[in-house]
């Protein structure tokens, strides 16, 4: 894979995501609950005319839609996760997950569409720092690289 573009802050994360997905239909998001879901509900939202499903970590029987409300992206009932667009997040591939690109894969066989396109989005590197790029045939990585710092009141 090689680098197209570069960009900073999360607004321009979420509007890579948003031209990436530009065309689909419908997007499944994998991931998992409390680190991925936020991050989905988040990039779900960019795309709110689109239908988002999430799927829990490698059960696919736990898709449900992603919804918008009045406070936001929400999960609702169960759903079809099939979809034109299989977007991965990195949550996945954080050890502590214990998740296999293999396992992913299997997902991505049974849910993505002909022709669909498989949208890694992670942050600091993740997917290469443990090599789910040589395992999973993304079409496209978006990364984003998080750095910040602390402001305290002197006394």
């Amino acid at each position: 894979m090689k680098m197209i573009s570069e960009f900073t802050g999360i607004t321009e994360n979420l509007l890579a995501f948003k031209e990436e997905v530009m065309d689909a239909d419908r997007i499944t998001f994998i991931g998992m609950p409390g680190v991925c879901s936020p991050f989905a509900m988040l990039f779900a939202y960019v795309v709110k005319e689109k239908k988002s499903v999430f799927i829990t970590g490698t059960d696919i029987k736990s898709a449900k839609k992603m919804e918008i409300t009045e406070q936001g992206m929400q999960f609702g009932g169960s759903a079809d996760p099939h979809a034109d667009v299989v977007a991965i997040l990195g949550g996945l591939a954080m050890p502590k997950a214990n998740v296999r690109p293999e396992e992913i894969n299997k997902i991505i066989e049974n849910v993505l569409q002909k022709d669909g396109k498989i949208i890694g989005l992670c942050y600091m590197d993740i997917f290469r720092e443990y090599s789910w790029h040589t395992k999973i045939d993304f079409d496209c990585i978006i990364n984003g690289t998080l750095t910040g710092f602390i402001l305290r009141k002197e006394i």
